[in-house]
């Protein structure tokens, strides 16, 4: 088996594997401008995608141009996760050249698609091999996946070798992943047997605060503000962090407003119940959110009525989030709590480091309250090493971070057989 890295390596964005030149692990880009895509144009007869974040799943509609039509298997969210982050893409770039697909190629996506759910093997075939493909609950979203890729046939659905098929080579591409329970998903107990594992490493050199602390402060600050007569903006991630901030909110009896794709993404979580940790805490939490639809300026006067508002984008950069901060920004008593990772650059790390964000053209400050809690959806250092320490006569593969080298080194000196590989190299085992 050979595995090329065509992007996510030493970089967290536009995760590519390629295995033998066939089969395809994930297809994302790079938000940015321009965006950034993988380093070449693979042409597979099979895609699997680990989840429907657009660094993983971002650029398989471009997969579908001219005559190809390889087969894209995935589970039943992450399908319909896909198709929304496409729209919205041709919704912001479909007529610039940088966008590399078009609504023709995101409708075939019909066509090829192939839906699964966990532990169910199944056989794909690319480049005149079969390969035997299980996906696992990997805890990070709802529908997302570790994928074990096994050269052989004969497997059982726990991933466990069986004498028949013990030559074969075993391929674990991790995708994002979280060993703790969220409260909109479990936390991944998969591990199952393999030779080469590709792991994620996004906070290799992050603790996370204990989560049940952090949801404390955070419903402490939105009570607080509410009560003095204040209202709270909750950016959030639109797939994932929206849904997590209401089932939070929800505990506390707090009812908030969802602004922006977060509404559609939580009406569809809702025809998947059993992706969810809790089906009927998400049930009850979205029956006691209000969505905004953004007509007849409503979102003027939520602005002003005293209320929590979960909306997008998560890093400010654009989204109805850019409605509420320039109402809200001027006035002490109101809250902006920045509920995931400001990546360097955008708006939201701006405000975060030095409370002040460009508005209308303009640079202005924010006298609003500005804090930031940990939500994150990814297993930390400690994590990351509790998964690992199943694997310890495997080849680990460490991507999807911006220091892994570093944790690569700090696996290779634990007496692993660590490496970090880069942009276009290829492993063999």
């Amino acid at each position: 088996m050979e595995v090329e890295f065509l992007g996510g390596a030493r970089e967290v964005g536009r995760s590519a594997v390629l295995v033998d030149d066939a089969l395809l692990l994930d297809y994302g880009l790079m938000t940015g401008d321009p965006p950034q895509y993988p380093t070449r144009d693979p042409e597979p007869d099979a895609v699997v995608v680990s989840h429907g974040h657009l660094d993983h799943v971002g650029a398989v509609p471009a997969l579908l141009k001219g005559s190809r039509r390889p087969t894209i298997h995935w589970t039943p969210p992450t399908a319909e996760l896909a198709r929304t982050l496409a729209r919205d893409t041709l919704k912001l770039h479909g007529n610039s050249p940088l966008c590399p697909f078009s609504a023709e190629h995101v409708a075939r996506l019909g066509e090829v698609e192939a839906r699964h759910g966990y532990a169910e093997p199944f056989v794909v075939s690319a480049g005149g091999r079969e390969y035997e493909v299980t996906l696992f609950d990997a805890g990070h979203i709802p529908g997302s996946a570790h994928v074990l890729v096994d050269d052989s046939v004969g497997r059982s659905p726990t991933g466990d070798r069986t004498e028949s098929d013990s030559g074969a080579t075993r391929l674990l591409y991790t995708g994002d992943f979280h060993t703790d329970d969220q409260r909109l998903v479990s936390g991944t107990t998969a591990r199952p047997d393999a030779d080469i594992v590709v792991c994620e490493s996004t906070y290799a050199d992050v603790r996370h605060e204990d989560r049940e602390a952090v949801e404390t402060r955070w419903t402490e600050r939105v009570r607080t503000t509410m009560w003095e007569g204040g209202t709270v903006v909750a950016p959030a991630f639109a797939i994932g962090r929206t849904q997590e901030m209401l089932l939070v909110a929800d505990a506390a009896d707090v009812h908030p407003y969802v602004d922006g794709m977060g509404v559609d993404v939580t009406r569809m979580l809702r025809q998947h119940p059993s992706f969810l940790r809790d089906p009927e805490a998400f049930r009850r939490a979205t029956g006691g959110a209000r969505f905004v639809t953004g007509r007849d300026g409503q979102r003027e006067r939520i602005a002003g009525d005293n209320e929590l508002i979960v909306t997008t984008s998560g890093m400010l950069a654009g989204g109805p989030v850019r409605s509420y901060l320039p109402k809200i920004r001027s006035n002490p008593t109101n809250a902006v709590t920045l509920t995931g990772y400001q990546v360097e650059g955008t708006p939201g790390r701006e405000l975060q480091d030095h409370g002040r964000m460009e508005l209308n053209g303009r640079v202005r400050p924010v006298s609003a309250t500005v804090e930031s809690y940990d939500f994150s959806a990814h297993a930390d250092r400690d994590g990351l090493e509790s998964f690992l320490s199943d694997y310890p006569d495997a080849r680990l593969a460490i991507v999807h971070g911006d220091r892994c080298e570093s944790f690569a080194a700090d696996l290779k000196n634990a007496g692993f057989d660590a490496s970090a590989p880069e942009l276009g190299d290829r492993i063999e085992a």
